[in-house]
């Protein structure tokens, strides 16, 4: 049975709260997540905050020693958020649902929530804590699949053409899209990136990826004059007296963050006429599906957007299917004309 003994508060979204039974464990996955598995404080709050249902779940029906945790208690748990669980707004604690009237969670949040209760089973069972996992023959129903958002061609162009190169900090954002797009990186890779990491002169760049993995990723010649003009003329007017080696530095001389880009991004994306919302992921999916698209291999996509599987990498391909149909109707002109009808005999 987890240990009943209170804790100080992390001050993170998903956390029980300071006295509650499963503040412990809640410190010990969390300290297991960052130090020893790697993961980005962002997953890692996204891990937590996705159990915080579960903790009320089981105090709602005593189940405090996770040790007996069956599939069969699992499955009505998911149930309960498909049916009955009232949504949340906010990192802490559990509030008004939504909207009025508001019950349950979508299938995706609760796949999601499912692949939470993974993690923490995994952890215990390799622990010691329980006896087994209960979580290895849990499914739930399939969601559906969305393919992912991504610019065409003409608006990858127009985007980077957004920022005004006339600053510094003009200089970074050309720079900082360009890379994105050049390179599909995670917008946490791009913030991680330092000046040591670049490699100009063989147009590549060493990231760190989920799980602290390294890679090599590949960028073109536009990306490359972005990022040495801003080197040469744009870095040095941001960089703080103690250089801390980050690429992309903010106002005061500090790395920029992942919030910064984000805001950034959206911002050139009015700026450049398009409609639909952009965020730096949109730049990652353009990044594979344009790759896709001009007969790149499958396995080199995933080598450079370092998935681990070609599973993720595959649902680009339905987005190139998807684009290569309608262009196919739209263009083949015996493929949508209308057929006549025949004349009787």
């Amino acid at each position: 049975m987890v240990s009943h003994v209170s804790q100080g508060s992390s001050g993170l979204p998903g956390d029980p709260g300071d006295g509650h039974w499963a503040k412990p464990l809640f410190n010990r996955l969390r300290v297991h997540l960052q130090a020893q598995r790697g993961l980005t404080t962002y997953t890692v709050r996204n891990y937590m905050t996705d159990l915080l249902p579960f903790w009320h779940f089981l105090d709602d029906n005593q189940g405090q020693d996770l040790a007996i945790i069956d599939r069969p208690f699992l499955r009505s748990y998911l149930h309960w958020l498909l049916t009955d669980a009232r949504p949340m707004i906010g990192g802490r604690g559990f509030v008004p649902p939504v909207r009025k009237g508001a019950l349950g969670y979508d299938p995706k949040s609760v796949a999601r929530k499912l692949s939470a209760l993974r993690v923490l089973f995994g952890y215990l069972a390799n622990q010691g804590d329980i006896p087994s996992d209960p979580t290895t023959t849990l499914s739930t129903a399939r969601t559906v699949r969305r393919l992912p958002a991504f610019l065409d061609v003409e608006e990858a162009d127009e985007l980077m053409s957004a920022p005004t190169v006339t600053t510094p900090a003009g200089l970074r954002d050309r720079a900082m899209l360009e890379v994105l797009y050049a390179a599909g990186l995670r917008v946490s890779e791009l913030t991680g990136l330092d000046v040591a990491d670049l490699d100009l002169a063989q147009h590549q760049a060493r990231v760190t990826g989920k799980g602290s993995k390294q890679r090599i990723v590949m960028m073109g010649s536009h990306a490359i004059a972005a990022i040495e003009v801003y080197l040469h003329d744009g870095r040095p007017h941001l960089q703080a007296r103690r250089d801390n080696g980050a690429l992309f530095l903010n106002r005061d001389g500090g790395r920029l963050t992942p919030r910064s880009v984000q805001k950034l991004v959206k911002t050139y994306a009015l700026e450049a006429g398009i409609e639909a919302s952009v965020h730096p992921h949109t730049l990652r999916h353009s990044f594979a599906t344009h790759l896709l698209d001009g007969g790149a291999d499958l396995r080199v996509v995933q080598e450079l957007l370092g998935h681990s599987t070609p599973t993720t990498t595959e649902i680009y391909t339905h987005v190139t299917q998807a684009s290569a149909r309608r262009t196919y109707v739209a263009a083949h002109p015996r493929a949508n004309r209308a057929i006549p009808s025949s004349d009787p005999a």
